[in-house]
């Protein structure tokens, strides 16, 4: 088995601009200068940090909607230029730059990925990649209407060497064909503690003094801010986030969807749940089925089901075929195949079950080494022109897992209920009221993403 490479305002922006080609600018000397966006939070000051200590990177702007985010951020970065506002980034700033990290909330990532491929810049965007189900195409158009710029989505766990040779041991088809595949999420969206609001929805009260809460909000519809709201805690929030499963169906699905191409979509999703109420708030104590058809010699039927678990939920090990004994921590993903099962947790261990008998995945015959590589070093490589065999996460592969995060959390609202989804035509073929609640937003003037 080998490795494989993987490869003003938006308003006011005139259709020429659209139609501008990346600025093709030498890196031959001189460094990718990058803007970060969301320069604090819970990843962006890691994704700075770490992208600014490449020797052919630095930070030349930062950009975030809290002054205290930039004030912390400004000790790293002293002679950055700041702003609070993404597009005066891009308006009075776009020539200082060549690509720009997007480290903000979810409901956020869609415009300003989108304003940064039309403008000609290089892209690492946090996952999950957009929060509607109708930015996936939006975002997916706009990569490929600039595949000269890179883009790479924060899924850095592809470093460790249990998930690379969880994608050869598949791509191989060692373990036969492919019958399902499991996935726990640990968490819910409701968990409380330090990421996630506990599902009280407390009367409104003044933001911060330190957030531009307008702009926070950027596309979304206003509504007064609340308790657990601002900062990190808008991860449970329905016009925000998208809860455990959304944040980290990236993280516990790429392999998949890097190893097996033939799992483009999927035609139906059913989520169960005993939450009712999701106005504000996703819901907790999800699992959800999502089908693939498949039409491939490497699927032992022609469809595919995926089955995710949030809030400490679990497949059941006898079912699955692979004994008694202890999960590898309450977060995990199963390939059931023919010929064997693979047990992988996000960053190893990896399992390979045949038969009620384990084998540890690295010891799979024909494995090559896996060397160490920085995910973050692997993206200014590619972005400067420099050959590396490590960009793993284009936005075009993540985005598939990020659909199947949306379909799962978002079919939540309408539990039970089997949803028949047209990805091409961004519908719900059988639900009417769904098309009206889960497929897209209404954005607020001047913060629209970009279409191209």
């Amino acid at each position: 088995m080998t490795r494989r490479r993987f490869m003003g305002s938006a308003a006011a922006l005139g259709a020429g601009l659209y139609a501008m080609p990346a600025m093709g600018r030498v890196f031959r000397d001189s460094k990718l200068r990058v803007l970060s966006v969301g320069v604090v939070g819970t990843i962006g000051e890691a994704d700075r940090r770490i992208i600014s200590d490449h020797p052919s990177a630095e930070i030349i702007g930062l950009c975030d909607v809290d002054t205290r985010a930039i004030a912390k951020a400004l000790q790293d970065h002293p002679d950055a230029f700041t702003c609070e506002d993404y597009r005066e980034a891009f308006d009075k700033h776009g020539d200082k730059f060549d690509a720009i990290i997007v480290s903000t909330p979810d409901h956020s990532h869609c415009a300003i990925m989108t304003m940064a491929l039309a403008r000609g810049k290089h892209v690492y965007g946090q996952k999950p990649l957009v929060q509607q189900l109708e930015e996936l195409d939006i975002l997916d158009r706009a990569v490929r209407a600039r595949p000269e710029l890179v883009t790479q989505t924060g899924a850095q766990r592809i470093q460790s060497a249990e998930r690379r040779a969880a994608f050869d041991i598949l791509k191989s088809g060692a373990l036969g064909r492919v019958i399902e595949v499991h996935v726990a999420f640990g968490n819910g969206a409701l968990a409380g503690g330090h990421y996630f609001a506990d599902g009280v929805l407390g009367d409104p009260v003044e933001p911060p003094k330190e957030t531009n809460y307008d702009l926070w909000l950027n596309g979304a519809e206003y509504e007064p801010c609340r308790p657990q709201m601002v900062e990190r805690k808008w991860r449970s929030w329905w016009n925000y986030g998208g809860g455990q499963i959304a944040d980290w169906v990236v993280h516990l699905t790429d392999i998949i969807f890097y190893a097996y191409p033939e799992l483009q979509s999927p035609s139906l999703v059913c989520s169960r749940t005993p939450s009712r109420d999701v106005s504000s708030f996703h819901a907790e104590r999800v699992s959800s089925t999502l089908t693939y058809r498949v039409d491939s010699d490497r699927f032992a039927n022609k469809t595919c089901n995926m089955y995710f678990y949030d809030t400490g939920l679990k497949p059941d090990r006898a079912q699955l075929g692979i004994g008694e004994g202890d999960w590898p921590g309450d977060i995990f993903t199963v390939v059931v195949c023919e010929g064997g099962t693979l047990l992988l947790g996000p960053s190893g261990p990896i399992e390979i079950w045949r038969e009620g008998v384990m084998t540890p995945g690295l010891e799979m015959p024909g494995l090559p080494e896996y060397p160490e590589f920085n995910h973050w070093h692997a993206w200014v490589d590619k972005a400067i022109g420099e050959s590396t065999p490590h960009h793993w996460a284009p936005f075009l592969e993540c985005n598939r897992c990020t659909e199947a995060g949306l379909l799962a959390v978002k079919a939540a609202k309408y539990p039970g209920q089997v949803l028949e989804w047209d990805r091409k035509r961004l519908v719900f073929t059988n639900h009417e009221e769904a098309n009206h609640t889960l497929v897209r937003r209404a954005y607020r003037e001047g913060f629209e993403p970009i279409r191209l």
